[in-house]
């Protein structure tokens, strides 16, 4: 509980939608939609990669990884919204909104840090192939893939801490529809310079930063691929850069639209359809795009739901229920 002019906050109230009363329904059953396709879509990518000793390799662990960070990150935007709309209530504790915070902005952290290694990844498979087991090799791999995650977790540790350390004045209202840390922010009652200045730093080092290494990536890429004579070999690169590049301009670009705009344009109603893309759309849009662009997965795919589909059922339903078990 955080104490601001003797007014002790243990509960926070959302206001979600309810400037669009017409459109409540209409946005729950898109945002269910959205949220049960993101569940079993990357429950499939992450089962394939598992079950399908052809996709053990480099691209496909990090996408692994993509789609199961991507289930916590919906999870954690989406469902404390539906299951509120379906109880009535718009309320949340103080440690409840703590941790949604914390759980959102981590998952986003880590998928910026992730994305930036994949499109390492892809760098060192297209223009290094022959050296690409050497240096891509599984310890490698595992250590991109941990310090992805422990980059994620602890800056998001340092700005949830900030920014709910800081005085409250007594108003509980939430003008969103999760503890959105800008939307936290504004019930603030005390300068907030310092911690602005922290989340700059932590966003200019997550957004700005990987971005510039993903385009350095993909121009020594496209440079390769323009050399490669094998029209075959050339439509392959093009097939899986272009979808980690559509997954990458999705992410980023609703990420710097709501952290990095000028203070000029800001708007709490635009923030919350551009969490809802960032928070819903696309990770659903993630593994559509990488089994639409890919013939391996797309092989994956068939050859698990005509070989194994018992098999893939188990592995699906396990998941599904760590995933509902620690949301309840």
């Amino acid at each position: 509980m955080v104490k601001g002019n003797l007014t002790v906050i243990s509960d926070f109230i959302f206001l979600g939608f309810t400037d669009y009363p017409k459109v409540k329904v209409i946005i729950f059953v898109l945002c269910l939609l959205m949220y049960l396709i993101t569940l079993l879509g990357n429950i499939i990518l992450i089962s394939i990669t598992i079950l399908d000793s052809h996709l053990h390799k480099p691209m496909y662990f990090f996408l692994s990884n993509l789609s199961f960070l991507d289930i916590w990150y919906t999870s954690s935007a989406l469902t404390p919204m539906l299951a509120n709309f379906v109880s009535g209530r718009n309320t949340i504790s103080f440690s409840g909104c703590a941790v949604q915070m914390y759980f959102s902005l981590a998952m986003g952290s880590t998928e910026c840090v992730l994305l930036s290694m994949m499109a390492y990844d892809r760098y060192v498979a297209i223009c290094n192939p022959l050296r690409y087991p050497i240096i891509m090799n599984k310890s490698v791999c595992v250590q991109i893939a941990t310090g992805s995650w422990v980059t994620g977790c602890l800056s998001a540790l340092v700005e949830t801490v900030s920014v709910l350390h800081q005085s409250l004045c007594g108003n509980s209202i939430i003008n969103h529809f999760t503890c959105e840390i800008l939307a936290v922010l504004k019930l603030v009652c005390v300068d907030t310079s310092r911690v602005q200045l922290i989340m700059l730093v932590i966003s200019v080092l997550l957004l700005p930063m990987p971005m510039l290494l993903i385009c350095i990536s993909y121009a020594f890429i496209l440079c390769n691929i323009l050399s490669i004579s094998s029209v075959d070999g050339r439509s392959k690169a093009f097939s899986t850069c272009t979808a980690h590049l559509t997954v990458v301009v999705l992410f980023y670009g609703t990420a710097l639209s709501m952290y990095l705009k000028p203070s000029a344009v800001d708007s709490q109603e635009i923030d919350k359809f551009i969490a809802l893309i960032y928070g819903g759309l696309t990770p659903m849009l993630n593994p559509i795009i990488y089994s639409l662009r890919n013939k391996e997965v797309k092989a994956a795919v068939k050859k698990l739901l005509i070989r194994n589909p018992l098999c893939a059922v188990a592995t699906a339903s396990s998941l599904s229920h760590m995933i509902t078990g620690v949301n309840n």
